[in-house]
């Protein structure tokens, strides 16, 4: 069993001895229910793969394998990226897209779960032959989208040309249709929202922020007192200054890192970056506004040898990359890819408190070792939704042909977030379950209760 699916089973046995939930369900009958939402909930509706013929520049035809697995659509309909990497398998994607699921649940966003894939590093293609595997996915998967069907976004690997090419396509496909939200994360200028591109990394450190300055300045007293040992972390460090180290310089930890550099409200400290390259390290705290500018100019990438860093003022040390995770932090920000902390390096971890910035950047079991031990982990499902959140919005101005600027997106998605932590955070810091555990048994009674009520458990 997947990761998503061990942990929706385990919130689904948390939560069922719960008079308050499900309250009409008594005896057999409340057991059938769980036994149905185990099963509705574990697997999803639909799982569609295709392998799109792409003739190269060169004149040769490869096929491509591409993915769309719709999870859930009870809250909506279904949302989720589609990545762009050699990595992507049929249960990575099938596990993202519960993921997609929970989290719109959780943040009260008005869609299902879904998510796309396609086998390919980009940098192999040239941009006529990526603008064509834009088109072939739109075409195969042509049946299943639509701004009322399946609202697909940009992920790793994919960003806003590769929507405003697939909205393009679309929009071919269906003419005289409405084609502006059949995608978001798209150009301003072709009808994408402000601010979508910088929400997700956003969002990241707003969650990070609101709790260790916001929420424990507002409840510092009682959590003091609690006999709660993730309460205790968050006091402690929201006193300090705080030493950061962010895996992942791209659109996600580039944004969260000067969001970080930035804040007027916690001391931080950015000591440490990475990318797919190289680390680069100072203990003093990095320039992250000239290493953004750098990356800018350098296709994303960090400067890899000393004369790249001399020649743009940078003071820094270069290191492996793969280093990174075990310095002596006080943070960690993961923003790369799933499975950097497992069972193989989880003891090496030496900082107290993790934000999973990434999609499942942390195992079951690490998450498990690492919570026993008092590490405050931030868990993706709280903490990377101001994507999805932004899409929404999105998705709204594109039907109403209305579009909000970028200081109102901003508020909107905080507001979001700051409602949906003001849920949680309580709850956390009130019982013996880690934070992620607490986020999924919030988004599993959302699910099980509208299902409940949509007659979907019979």
């Amino acid at each position: 069993m997947d990761k998503q699916s061990t942990i929706i089973e385990n919130s689904l046995k948390a939560i069922m001895d719960d008079e308050d939930f499900l309250p009409d369900l008594k005896a057999q009958t409340r057991e059938q229910a769980y036994n149905s939402l185990v099963s509705i909930l574990t697997t999803p509706n639909h799982v569609h793969k295709s392998f799109l013929r792409v003739t190269l520049e060169n004149g040769r035809v490869v096929r491509v394998p591409a993915f769309r697995i719709q999870h859930n659509d009870v809250l909506g309909p279904y949302k989720g990226g589609i990545r762009f990497h050699p990595s992507v398998t049929e249960d990575e994607v099938s596990d993202f897209s519960k993921l997609m699921t929970l989290k719109n649940a959780l943040h009260e966003v008005p869609f299902g779960g879904a998510k796309g894939g396609v086998v390919i590093n980009p940098k192999d293609y040239t941009v006529k032959e990526l603008n064509l595997i834009c088109k072939k996915y739109v075409q195969y998967f042509n049946d299943i989208l639509g701004p009322d069907k399946d609202i697909p976004a940009p992920d790793m690997g994919s960003g806003e040309r590769e929507m405003d090419w697939m909205m393009a396509e679309f929009k071919t496909i269906h003419p005289g249709e409405q084609y502006r939200n059949s995608f978001t994360g798209k150009s301003i200028v072709n009808g994408g929202s402000k601010g979508r591109r910088e929400s997700t990394g956003k969002g990241v450190y707003f969650s990070f922020r609101y709790l260790m300055h916001d929420y424990v300045k507002e409840n510092e007293k009682w959590l003091s007192k609690n006999d709660n040992i993730f309460a205790d972390t968050a006091v402690k460090y929201a006193k300090k200054k705080m030493s950061m180290a962010v895996q992942g310089f791209g659109n996600l930890g580039s944004v969260a890192a000067l969001e970080a550099h930035k804040c007027e409200y916690l001391q931080n400290k950015i000591v440490a970056v990475s990318d797919h390259n190289v680390m680069l390290y100072n203990e003093e705290g990095l320039d992250v506004p000239s290493l953004v500018d750098y990356a800018k100019e350098h296709d994303g990438e960090l400067p890899t040898e000393d004369k790249e860093l001399k020649d743009n003022d940078i003071a820094a040390s270069i290191k492996d990359r793969d280093d990174l995770l075990e310095l002596d932090v006080d943070v960690l920000l993961l923003a790369a890819l799933e499975d950097q902390i497992h069972e193989d390096n989880m003891e090496n971890i030496k900082a107290e408190i993790v934000i999973e910035g990434a999609n499942k950047p942390v195992t079951e079991g690490a998450d498990k070792y690492l919570s026993d031990k008092g590490v405050l982990i931030i868990p993706d499902i709280l903490a990377n939704a101001g994507g999805v959140i932004v899409s929404y919005f999105e998705w709204i101005q594109g039907r109403e042909t209305q579009f909000m600027g970028e200081e109102r997106i901003y508020e909107k998605l905080f507001d979001k977030m700051k409602n949906t932590m003001d849920t949680v955070l309580p709850q956390f810091f009130g019982d013996p379950f880690p934070l992620r555990q607490n986020c999924y048994i919030h988004a599993v009674t959302k699910l099980s209760t509208i299902m409940f009520r949509q007659g979907k458990l019979y």
